[in-house]
């Protein structure tokens, strides 16, 4: 593709006096957040690496800038009134927050298995939460629904010219504190964020490269721009980017101001999430990850160029966030689980004992199977759960193991 802005149309749906003026009217209520370069991940990319930590606004993501910015927008009438939007992420916590501050009426509509945690964090930045219909389909037509019966502006949480100029202020923070810039990495859901973004940066300074990213699972924008048909479905780390159908309005300011768009898969995304967290101490959910797990699985495409990315969420479930981590160590060697076949005869498993010992290999779970298997009434199978130093300590105790004679194989992560 390159979208480039020599094919943009004659009036796009923002520009930058648009970003300018959102950035003017939120600043004080939102975060200036940090963009910090990271000289430990420029190390291992090859690219100068900085990072706009948008999840270290009070929602913990960017949302808030493009929800305030269309709640000031709002004449008295409509403030009284009140909001409505279906979501049931980040865009709700966003525009439950603010609409509270500025003391406007906000019912947020999520279908009916949102889980609980979100459901109350949403009821706790005051907004009231209607559950409706299986699926985000479902939520978004019921709260147009509610809208057009109950006289409530729907906001939509990033096909809207003053939710993409209100997000596009990252933009604007992200080149003042790093004008040198060359590259900018962006995530897409629906296109509200890169939108914004592109507008500013590609007026400030026209020279500049704008990469999307979404998940393989998801890529619906990358779709529209290639004029593709492609599949959008299934569980995705990123959540907060998986968007069936791109915007109308962002789509147009993608397809003129956008380089490319690029795609990444699980993996990627997980060894982003869990490099952030290691290496920045910085937690972020998937989507907020997308732009660095870009860098990893498109090392060519970024090295030797000065890349900004948009750590744009930290909303992840703790569980999700412990099961990321512990497959990258499983992938990296630092935890494993080793399967091995005994004899059925007294000491087997204390031998077994001694070699990790020996090796200095931490014993972690012991699963001894002697029901459940296909081996001879006298054979036993145990997996053995180990923490080791790195992958060349983990195979080291392998050999061991081997050469004492037993018969052993790796459980390996997905």
């Amino acid at each position: 593709m390159t979208v480039s802005a020599a094919t943009a149309a004659p009036a796009l749906p923002i520009c930058l006096a648009d970003v300018e003026a959102a950035a003017g009217a939120i600043s004080g209520a939102v975060i200036a957040t940090p963009c910090l370069k990271s000289e430990t991940l420029s190390a291992l990319t090859g690219a100068e690496v900085w990072l706009k930590f948008e999840n270290l606004q009070f929602t913990a993501a960017y949302k808030e800038r493009g929800a305030l910015n269309k709640l000031l927008s709002l004449t008295p009438e409509e403030r009284q009134r009140g909001v409505i939007a279906a979501s049931a992420g980040n865009h709700a916590q966003g525009l439950a927050y603010h609409a509270r501050r500025l003391g406007i009426p906000a019912t947020i509509v999520m279908p009916r298995f949102t889980p609980i945690v979100k459901v109350q964090q949403t009821e706790g930045h005051g907004a009231t939460v209607v559950l409706h219909g299986e699926k985000f389909e479902e939520a978004s037509a019921h709260a147009h629904e509610l809208a057009a019966a109950r006289g409530y502006v729907f906001v939509h949480p990033f096909d809207d010219p003053k939710v993409m100029a209100g997000q596009g202020s990252v933009g604007l923070e992200m080149l003042a504190a790093a004008p040198d810039l060359d590259m900018l990495v962006v995530p897409i859901g629906g296109g509200g964020l890169i939108s914004g973004i592109a507008t500013a940066a590609k007026a400030l300074k026209p020279g500049i490269q704008v990469i999307g990213v979404q998940a393989e699972l998801y890529p619906s924008m990358y779709a529209a721009v290639k004029g593709k048909t492609l599949a959008c479905d299934g569980d995705t780390l990123a959540e907060g980017i998986a968007v069936k159908t791109p915007g109308t309005l962002t789509a147009q300011v993608v397809k003129a101001l956008v380089d490319d768009i690029v795609l990444v898969g699980e993996r990627d995304l997980e060894r982003a999430v869990s490099l952030l967290l290691t290496i920045e101490k910085t937690v972020v959910e998937g989507a907020g990850a997308a732009g660095l797990a870009a860098l990893l699985a498109h090392p060519r495409m970024f090295r030797g160029h000065k890349v900004g990315l948009v750590l744009c969420g930290g909303n992840i479930d703790t569980r999700l966030l412990a099961n990321v981590l512990l497959r990258e160590l499983a992938r990296s060697g630092r935890l494993a689980r080793l399967r091995i076949r005994l004899k059925d005869r007294p000491g087997q498993l204390f031998e077994v004992a001694r070699i990790f010992d020996q090796q200095q290999v931490n014993i972690l779970e012991v699963y001894h199977q002697r029901v459940f298997t296909n081996l001879p009434a006298k054979g036993l199978i145990t997996d053995i759960e180990c923490e080791t130093r790195d992958r060349e300590h983990l195979d080291r105790l392998v050999e061991a193991l081997r050469a004492a004679g037993y018969e052993v194989r790796m459980v390996e992560a997905d």
